[in-house]
């Protein structure tokens, strides 16, 4: 094959790899993040019921990860990612004409809302890269997959950039009655309008989302399996049971796709888990909470430029490398963010949020090189349901080490009101964080030199590119 021919011929020629990344930015492209918890309790719902709808969430996808991959290797993605959307659409039309004022039909309105969220996370999850990589499979262009892989990541983080701005904009009542009044449009916005505005332009996300699905072609890829074409696979249940064992001993028995794994939890449940702590964090380090939203943004914008910089150290430096740079990103994040200075602290937080976008790239980067098409979907899955699970463990850890402190700190520290326990007690378990990942990060190294011994993958360049 003519690797140097093949990357100067574009991958997005290809329509499923246009409708990949399409796909990526519409079903991610939820313009009521920015207001997510705050939009829950203005319909409504108490706090203890927004944590239990989120409990709900998580084991949705948890349950459904694996399953639904094995599904979209005997059924076919396109079907898997076609039921994500629609599964968006139903969820989103929920939240747009249930009423308000209703506690039970609320409660039970959001908690179909939040298991549907769930299933359509899952059944998309591995899906929608697995037919991307595949068509560039069938078309000889493999080696272009770096190329997707930042194109898609740029391309959410524009998206994203948008999304949170003018999320946070429109659901503002004072916001949209300047907008109408200077365009003199005659509406009066109170919060009971806008609290729907952005459902409903996430409502239309999903079915931009279903758009880009329909377009996609299955592609003929399962030759390495015993199956046959798609229109001949008859999926029953033992079919999914053999298929997700047959992923999961895979996985077990190939110690790179075992270590790349294991990094990948690591790294995306300790970022992400500060990442979730991050308004408390910018208040302490007296940002005004008007530029939360602006911060968000900045963020996003790091999605721009990381993909690029990831490509170059696929291409010029060993996984051990790559592994070792990361480990560096995130420790530096973690240790300089520890110390809370005001302002200046934003530094170590963009350098933190730089780590969860190589830990995406690498883990996506190396382990599609090193699965077999007929399992790719449902080994992503694995993938996926080991991150959630990674990341829901670091979350009850850190509710455990939150009531393992507070009584000590109020102790040490009487005579505090509330909100200053509040913040201490937070500042103090957030400086775990640092000596955790190394901790977590030590172990890693021993598990994947046992591992690794008998095989030389990850001392390789650019795994044969």
């Amino acid at each position: 094959m003519n690797t140097t021919s093949n990357r100067k011929t574009s991958p997005f020629a290809i329509r499923n790899v246009r409708m990949f990344v399409a796909f990526r930015v519409f079903f991610n492209s939820r313009f009521y993040y920015p207001v997510f918890t705050i939009l829950f309790l203005d319909f409504g719902l108490t706090l203890s019921q927004f944590a239990v709808l989120n409990a709900v969430w998580a084991g949705s996808i948890v349950l459904m990860e694996v399953p639904s991959g094995a599904l979209a290797d005997i059924w076919g993605r396109r079907k898997l990612l076609i039921l994500a959307s629609v599964l968006m659409i139903i969820e989103m039309l929920l939240l747009c004409i249930v009423p308000r004022g209703y506690p039970r039909l609320l409660f039970a309105a959001f908690l179909a809302n939040r298991i549907l969220s769930g299933i359509a996370e899952a059944a998309a999850s591995g899906a929608d890269e697995a037919i991307a990589y595949d068509s560039l499979k069938t078309e000889g262009q493999v080696e272009n997959w770096d190329q997707v892989i930042a194109m898609q990541m740029r391309m959410r983080s524009m998206a994203s950039i948008f999304a949170l701005a003018v999320g946070a904009a429109v659901y503002d009542p004072v916001f949209m009655q300047r907008i109408s009044d200077w365009l003199g449009l005659g509406i009066h916005f109170t919060q009971g309008i806008t609290i729907r505005i952005p459902i409903f332009m996430t409502l239309i996300m999903a079915i931009l989302s279903l758009t880009a699905t329909v377009r996609m072609v299955e592609k003929d890829v399962w030759s390495e399996d015993t199956c046959g074409p798609l229109e001949h696979c008859r999926a029953s249940v033992k079919e999914i049971i053999l298929k997700t064992l047959d992923a999961g001993k895979w996985i077990l028995v190939t110690p790179f796709a075992l270590v790349i794994i294991a990094a990948g939890f690591l790294f995306d449940g300790i970022i992400r888990m500060v990442i979730t702590l991050a308004s408390q964090y910018y208040r302490l380090i007296e940002i005004p909470e008007a530029l939360f939203g602006i911060i968000g943004s900045g963020m996003a914008l790091i999605g721009l430029v990381i993909p690029l910089i990831s490509i170059k150290m696929t291409e010029r430096f060993t996984p051990r490398f790559n592994l070792f740079s990361l480990a560096a990103v995130t420790g530096v994040g973690l240790f300089g963010m520890s110390f809370f200075k005001p302002v200046y602290g934003l530094i170590p937080a963009v350098i933190l949020y730089s780590g969860i976008y190589l830990a995406g790239f690498f883990v996506s980067f190396y382990l599609n090189h090193i699965t077999r098409s007929s399992q790719r979907a449902t080994v992503l899955s694995f993938k996926g349901l080991s991150f959630n699970l990674f990341y829901g463990l670091v979350g009850l850890l850190y509710s455990v080490l939150i009531a393992a402190l507070r009584p000590h700190v109020a102790a040490t520290h009487a005579g505090l009101d509330a909100a200053l326990l509040e913040n201490l007690v937070f500042i103090k378990s957030f400086q775990w964080f640092p000596w955790t990942f190394l901790a977590g990060f030590c172990l890693f190294l021993v598990f994947a030199a046992f591992k690794l011994k008998s095989t030389a993958v990850h001392k390789q360049v650019r795994l044969n590119r």
